[in-house]
């Protein structure tokens, strides 16, 4: 196994064995970014977050800095020294401006996502076959990079069982499988389907030797569900419907709501 999913895994058991919750503020710098006032403050929310039982803080600092900033980037960095027991995940394409966060702050996690520039929002992960193969040797080499400076690496995927042997030949700690397909049966006939297919692929990563993260479009209805049948999340990072809930319940008891929601699914059945 490689020497950064053990030393990480170990960091697991402080969660006692259940799921991670990173806290991804984007939305609240989006937010912020509408007027010049500096509210709401991203580094308010994330201490916010981090007090409620957060235990990471997700950014994803985009190119034409539409929501985080780069000096966003940074006094999150700054932030979490006071908090040591919580881990710092910046997400990105490190084709674009990801690598130059990770060089200077090394976090304890780089998510590697194939956005392009200006995209809307993520929504496919890396394909690693066919036409993607072309970027193997530049993901390689940053990955390379990265667990030079102590920094774990997942990568943003889809949940392709073939892709998983893939994404740990190019030298991936992690991945984090795209779970917008899932979100978007969840409550409909294909929500059983695309559970299997999720934890088929889960498996698929634990058998490649990866750690399994998971994101987009999770929230408190459709979060708990997930975790009992998608074995061995490691992590979770939810943004969007976490601050829109935080409007109605407030950040800290939303924050400890969708703790809730791990534990629940964390919880053993009634025989």
């Amino acid at each position: 196994m490689n020497p950064l999913v053990a030393a990480h895994d170990a960091q697991r058991g402080r969660h006692g064995g259940r799921t991670a919750l990173s806290v991804n503020v984007n939305k609240v710098a989006l937010l912020r970014n509408t007027r010049h006032l500096g509210i709401p403050s991203v580094t308010r929310a994330a201490t916010l977050a981090l007090e409620a039982g957060a235990d990471g803080i997700t950014v994803h600092p985009r190119p034409d800095e539409r929501h985080i900033r780069a000096d966003d980037v940074r006094e999150l960095a700054a932030l979490l020294v006071r908090f040591p027991e919580a881990e710092y995940n910046i997400e990105g394409n490190p084709l674009h401006n990801l690598m130059g966060f990770v060089r200077e702050l090394r976090p304890q996690q780089a998510t590697f996502v194939p956005d392009a520039v200006g995209q809307f929002t993520s929504d496919h992960g890396w394909r690693l076959a066919g036409e993607g193969a072309a970027d193997i040797e530049r993901l390689r080499a940053l990955i390379d990079e990265c667990h030079a400076l102590g920094v774990r690496v997942s990568l943003f995927m889809d949940a392709d069982l073939e892709a998983m042997a893939a994404a740990r030949a190019v030298g991936a700690d992690r991945v984090e499988l795209y779970t917008e397909p899932y979100a978007a049966a969840h409550g409909t006939p294909r929500q059983a389907v695309e559970l299997a297919r999720f934890a088929a692929a889960a498996r698929a990563a634990a058998a490649a030797g990866l750690g399994v993260n998971a994101g987009h479009d999770l929230n408190r209805d459709n979060l708990a569900e997930f975790l009992r049948a998608v074995p061995g999340v490691q992590e979770v990072s939810i943004g969007h419907a976490l601050v829109a809930d935080a409007l109605e319940l407030g950040l800290a008891e939303t924050v400890r709501d969708y703790q809730r929601c791990i534990r629940r699914a964390c919880a053993p059945t009634a025989p």
